[in-house]
């Protein structure tokens, strides 16, 4: 019985120590984000922002966020070539169930 409370005591211990995941909020909104290789090149990507229509202004500039820190973590770059990207002109830029998608390419050297 002694072992067995020091073994689920030490577990919670190293569980108290593990990195908590904080959100980013943009001007105190919090979006949703995902990140992910669009195709076998890692170097092109998708950026989906959930719940856009909060705020699609402050969406686009999380989709950048996202397509940022993507780009820095895959290839230490914050370079990006959009395809289909938060700058789009007011209009074409469309909301499909809720989220916006953002396509891009990390530039490297």
């Amino acid at each position: 019985m002694r072992k067995t409370t020091l073994i689920l005591m030490a577990a919670l211990a190293l569980g108290a120590c593990a990195k908590k995941t904080e959100r980013v909020t943009f001007d105190g909104v919090y979006f949703p984000l995902k990140s992910k290789k669009a195709s076998d090149d890692r170097q092109d990507f998708v950026v989906t922002v959930r719940k856009a229509e909060q705020n699609l202004e402050l969406a686009r500039e999380a989709g950048r966020y996202e397509g940022t820190r993507y780009c820095l973590q895959n290839f230490g770059t914050s370079e990006i070539d959009w395809s289909q990207g938060p700058d789009a002109e007011d209009g074409t830029v469309m909301l499909s169930g809720g989220s916006l998608t953002f396509r891009g390419r990390c530039s490297l050297w």
